[in-house]
C-alpha cells in the first residue's frame, strides 16, 4: 500500500515522506528541548505534595487548630487541584510536572476511585433513611411530605424543633404507623417500636436515642445521632473538641449494645475519612462506601461538598445507597437498602 507523503522539492512540489516521520521529528525536537526537564519544577512540587497529603493525611497534627480533621474532611476535593495543575503541566510541555502528576493521579484514584463507581446491587429487605430537618426549615410540612414518599421503611430525623415535632407528627402519620422521639432527633418506622431511650453523647442536652425496630427479620438496634457542629474560625482553626468528645460518647454507646444487628443514623458532622470519629467508624460499616453510586456528599444543600450525614450498619449487609431529592433543609435526605437476615 502507498504511503501518505507531503515534502517540499526545490521547485515548490511536494516529495514523499512516510507517515509517521512528523511525529518522529516533533519527538526528535522535544529530545533537543532541554528545558522540558527544568520547566514545570513548581508545579511538579505542588503535585507531590497534595500527593503526601493524601498519603499521610493521618499523620497531620490534630492539636493545631485540628488542621488533621479539616483536611480529612475535604480529601477527595484535592483531586481538582491535580486536574488544574495537569492543564499547566501540558501548556508547560513539563515532563517532569506531567510525571509527578500521574503519580499523584494515582494516589487519588487509590484513595478514591471506588467511590465514583456504583456499587448498588439489587437486594435488600429494609430501606432506611435519614435527613437532618434544619430547625429553621420554613416548610416543615413539605420537607415532611417529601421525606415520606421515600419509600423509607425506617425513617430517622433529626434537628428537630419542639414546635415543628407535630408538623411532621401529621405529616408522616399516614406512612408510618410508629415513631418516637428523644430531645431533638427521632424516628418513624412501618415496624413496631420498643425500648425508645434517650443517648447520653455528653451535651447537656438530647441529641441521640436508640430505639429497637421489630423488623420482619428480627430485631434491629436502631440510634438516630445529631453530633455537634462544627465551625471554621481565622482565630481558633477547625473547632471540632465537642463533636469529638460527643462522638466517643457514642462510640461507647454502639460498643455495648447487646443486639447483634445495628443501624447508626443520623448528622455525624463528618466524614468517614475524619479520624476524630475513629470510636464510631470502626465499629460500623458506611453504606456510601459499600454500596453507593459516587460520593454522596449530602451538605450543603445547594452545592453539596462533604457527606456528613451517614447510614452504618452492623451484622447488616449494605445493598444500595443514594440521596434523595433536596427539601427547605440545608442538608440532602440520605437513603440505603440493606438486607437484615433473619
Amino acid at each position: 500500500m502507498a504511503q501518505a507523503y507531503m515534502t517540499e522539492t526545490g521547485n515548490g512540489g511536494s516529495e514523499p515522506e512516510p507517515s509517521g516521520s512528523g511525529l518522529r521529528r516533533r519527538l526528535a525536537d522535544l529530545r533537543k528541548d532541554p528545558g522540558i526537564w527544568r520547566r514545570g519544577i513548581v508545579t511538579a512540587a505542588f503535585a507531590a505534595l497534595i500527593a503526601l497529603v493524601m498519603v499521610f493525611h493521618a499523620r497531620l497534627p490534630n492539636d493545631v487548630g485540628n488542621l488533621g480533621s479539616l483536611t480529612e474532611t475535604f480529601l477527595p476535593w484535592l483531586g481538582i487541584p491535580v486536574v488544574l495543575l495537569l492543564v499547566i503541566g501540558v501548556v508547560r510541555k513539563s515532563a517532569t510536572a506531567l510525571i509527578m502528576i500521574v503519580v499523584t493521579s494515582v494516589v487519588w484514584v487509590n484513595f478514591f476511585g471506588g467511590l465514583i463507581t456504583d456499587k448498588s446491587g439489587s437486594g435488600g429487605n429494609l430501606t432506611v433513611a435519614t435527613h437532618n430537618v434544619d430547625a429553621d426549615n420554613l416548610d416543615p410540612l413539605g420537607t415532611g411530605q417529601s421525606v415520606a414518599k421515600s419509600g423509607a421503611d425506617v425513617l430517622a430525623l433529626t434537628e428537630l424543633k419542639a414546635a415543628a415535632v407535630p408538623v411532621y407528627e401529621k405529616a408522616l402519620a399516614g406512612t408510618y404507623k410508629y415513631h418516637a422521639v428523644e430531645g431533638t432527633v427521632g424516628v418513624w418506622s412501618k415496624y413496631p417500636l420498643s425500648s425508645s431511650k434517650a443517648v447520653d453523647i455528653k451535651m447537656g442536652w438530647t441529641r441521640a436515642m436508640r430505639t429497637t425496630v421489630d423488623t420482619p427479620f428480627g430485631q434491629v438496634a436502631a440510634y438516630v445521632a445529631h453530633l455537634p457542629s462544627v465551625r471554621v474560625k481565622l482565630n481558633a482553626g477547625f473547632t471540632a473538641t465537642q463533636r469529638d468528645n460527643s462522638a466517643g460518647a457514642l462510640g461507647a454507646a454502639l460498643a455495648g449494645e447487646p443486639l447483634k444487628k445495628v443501624l447508626l443514623l443520623g448528622d455525624l458532622n463528618g466524614t468517614m475519612n475524619d479520624r476524630a470519629l475513629s470510636e464510631v467508624t470502626s465499629q460500623m460499616r458506611s453504606t456510601q462506601g459499600a454500596a453507593g453510586d459516587g460520593f454522596g456528599f449530602s451538605w450543603p444543600s445547594q452545592f453539596p461538598m462533604a457527606r456528613i450525614d451517614q447510614i452504618m450498619v452492623r451484622g447488616i449487609r449494605p445493598e444500595a445507597s443514594w440521596t434523595l431529592p433536596r427539601t427547605g433543609s440545608d442538608h440532602l435526605p440520605i437513603a440505603a437498602r440493606v438486607t437484615v437476615r433473619p
